[in-house]
């Protein structure tokens, strides 16, 4: 098994590259970390701690958990974990999760309203909270497959960006963990032992799309190994002139150097 300092180190400088090369973190910011008590958000918060340390700047760090009063959601363990990092935190209480059963039919999937009332419901805390910025913990994997799942079912070339401001331009949302491997946080989180809480909602829907997209990527890796490097170099190397979408360029206007002549 890998060197688990070996894996810190990769997950460290897949951050850091993240970080600089998106111009993520600047002096004096105040940045939310969105924590769902998920491998991915875990290692999300010790990275932006250990960068708090390291980084020649300085920026402030609030962990915030939305507590959606799902059955069963161990409410002390955040908290506790958090208070035991000395980490600057907030716990949210709503019943998020009574809106998305009661609106959501049987047998749909209830990701896609779960996530707005959750993004919505962490852009109100940030502003309260007066973060000009604030984190999420998607990592390679999830851009990925969320650009194959654009593609596939909605017919659009879009996917999960590593920095984007939103709607209402007061908030910059930032995904440190885009260059991360979901392998290496697994790792990393598993070495650092945790404390998992379990999603019951969309975590435990077996026939969700993203779900055969997943496996659709793993089997792809299987023939053509690191093909995951591939598509997300593939991401940041667009040429919008080789594509068809109008609005993004102009095809209208394409002249060519030759004059035809013509025939009297």
């Amino acid at each position: 098994m890998e060197n688990i300092k070996q894996t810190t180190k990769k997950i460290q400088n897949a951050v850091a590259e993240a970080i600089k090369k998106f111009s993520m973190i600047a002096d004096g910011d105040k940045i939310m970390v969105c924590l769902s008590g998920g491998k991915d958000s875990y290692t999300l918060l010790d990275m932006m701690l250990h960068f708090q340390k390291v980084a020649p700047i300085s920026f402030e760090i609030v962990a915030v958990n939305l507590d959606q009063k799902q059955p069963g959601f161990p409410e002390e363990v955040l908290p506790n974990y958090l208070s035991q990092l000395k980490v600057d935190y907030k716990i949210i209480e709503k019943n998020t999760y009574k809106v998305v059963m009661d609106k959501t039919p049987e047998g749909k999937t209830t990701c896609s309203l779960c996530s707005r009332l959750r993004r919505g419901t962490l852009y109100e805390a940030a502003r309260d909270l007066a973060c000009n910025k604030l984190a999420l913990g998607h990592h390679r994997n999830d851009i990925i497959e969320t650009f194959f799942l654009n593609f596939f079912f909605a017919g659009k070339m879009e996917t999960m960006p590593p920095k984007f401001i939103n709607d209402s331009e007061d908030l910059i949302v930032l995904r440190p963990l885009s260059f991360c491997k979901e392998s290496d946080i697994e790792t990393y989180s598993n070495a650092k032992n945790f404390p998992i809480i379990p999603c019951n909602l969309c975590g435990s829907q077996e026939n969700l799309q993203r779900k055969k997209v997943k496996q659709m990527i793993t089997n792809w890796e299987v023939d053509f190994p690191d093909r995951s490097s591939v598509m997300m170099n593939a991401l940041q190397n667009v040429s919008l002139s080789h594509l068809l979408d109008q609005n993004l360029y102009d095809f209208t206007s394409l002249k060519s150097k030759v004059v035809v002549s013509t025939s009297s």
